[in-house]
């Protein structure tokens, strides 16, 4: 069973949809005191308005001064932050070939170093501290990759590689740090990869009803973090990174023939 949240400060970005919105319910129903992130001003109004004890932040996770601005606002407000889940991303899809530079610089931008921007705006205050917990949204993506999702994926193979090597660096701390790769789950982050130029496989999911089930993906997340899990694969995750890295040409040859 989770831990109980009370009187603890957490920060959810992503918090107007997905994933990012069940978790910030999730910690204001477990009693913390929550802030949430997000550029959906809607979006933050209306998870805000479902559970008490959510407070929203309109925040663009790819600036740094930003971050820091909101981070600070948060702490002025609610106190210092115990609990970060940091969900925020961008999912388009394009083959490499059509994407360009700036759309990709961009997408790095907000997946990658959006991620790095959260860790380093709130690390040293749970180090000074001597206590804290972060869930960071990597993805299978960064292992197991897909045709017209190069981009993404690359974003995520770096996450996963930040992450990793941030959580044995400061192993001997009393912070906690989750790297959480959920496979394809059923949110609007998805969304947009299926409004652009989609992925064969992700097509086929959607067909199929194979798309991981959100409220699921977060009960897995949920008992990883309980056992104290460095790297959580919640629904087919680890049988997708377990194909590819020991059958690597059957894998590309199985996501390829979804592209015909």
């Amino acid at each position: 069973m989770p831990e109980s949240m009370q009187g603890k400060v957490a920060l959810v970005t992503g918090g107007a949809s997905g994933m990012g919105r069940i978790s910030a319910l999730r910690l204001a129903r477990r009693g913390a005191k929550v802030a949430i992130f997000d550029l959906d001003a809607d979006g933050l109004e209306k998870t805000a308005g479902e559970q008490e004890g959510i407070t929203p932040f309109r925040c663009d996770i790819s600036s740094l001064a930003d971050i820091q601005q909101r981070v600070a606002e948060v702490e002025q407000q609610l106190g210092p932050v115990d609990h970060l889940v940091h969900a925020a991303a961008l999912m388009p899809s394009h083959a490499l070939v059509d994407h360009t530079v700036e759309k990709v610089e961009f997408l790095f931008r907000v997946n990658f170093f959006g991620t790095v921007y959260m860790i380093k705006t709130l690390l040293p205050g749970m180090m000074e501290r001597n206590s804290g917990r972060m869930i960071l949204f990597g993805s299978i993506a960064g292992h197991a990759f897909v045709p017209k999702m190069g981009a993404y994926c690359a974003t995520k193979s770096a996450v996963n590689c930040y992450v990793e090597c941030l959580q044995n660096e400061i192993r001997a701390s009393a912070v906690a740090i989750h790297l959480v790769c959920p496979p394809a789950v059923n949110t609007p982050l998805l969304d947009q990869c299926i409004d652009t130029d989609a992925a064969g496989t992700i097509l086929e999911a959607k067909r199929s009803g194979r798309l991981a089930d959100p409220e699921k993906i977060i009960d897995t997340i949920d008992k990883g973090v309980a056992k104290n899990r460095d790297i959580i694969y919640p629904g087919e995750a680890r049988f997708l990174y377990i194909l590819k890295a020991l059958l690597p040409k059957v894998w590309w040859k199985m996501v390829l023939s979804y592209e015909k």
